[in-house]
């Protein structure tokens, strides 16, 4: 059996989510953010007010994930929590002040870093670059979301 890393979705994809990931990285952590915590924030200012379980299905991580990304945050400053208006079992989910003073930088930061990404290709090239990743993101999810019978086949 062969395999050629040069042509995998999956290898040149993770490598690639890597190098962005530290591109990220290098841009925001003069503010003390991580890149998950950066997602989460953006998520927030988005929508002020969501919920844990809201974020977990719009950012596609691991409930466990974001209840450790969301305690950082809040140990750091950077949310409050508040009770759900109308589920007693929920919170709500806030910027503070100071996420909100540096999500201006922060979000520039991340601009910059999707610049030095695609900043090789042309306008067409981008365009079409980013069309197609959102169409191999939209089959993966409906792959890893599809139906699964107790076989383990598909």
């Amino acid at each position: 059996m062969e395999f050629d890393r040069t042509q995998s979705a999956g290898y040149l994809g993770n490598v690639m989510a890597r190098l962005l990931t530290r591109a990220l990285h290098m841009e925001i952590e003069d503010y003390g953010l991580a890149p998950a915590q950066f997602m989460t924030m953006v998520e927030i200012w988005r929508d002020p007010g969501v919920t844990q379980r809201l974020l977990v299905d719009r950012l596609g991580v691991e409930q466990g994930t974001m209840t450790n990304t969301l305690a950082r945050m809040e140990r750091d400053g950077f949310i409050v929590r508040r009770p759900h208006e109308t589920d007693g079992r929920a919170q709500t989910v806030h910027l503070t002040k100071k996420a909100q003073e540096i999500l201006e930088p922060t979000i520039l930061g991340a601009i910059r870093s999707n610049e030095a990404a695609l900043g090789c290709l042309t306008d067409t090239e981008r365009e079409q670059f980013l069309d197609l990743m959102q169409k191999v993101i939209e089959c993966l999810r409906a792959h890893v979301n599809g139906p699964h019978d107790s076989s383990g086949e598909n």
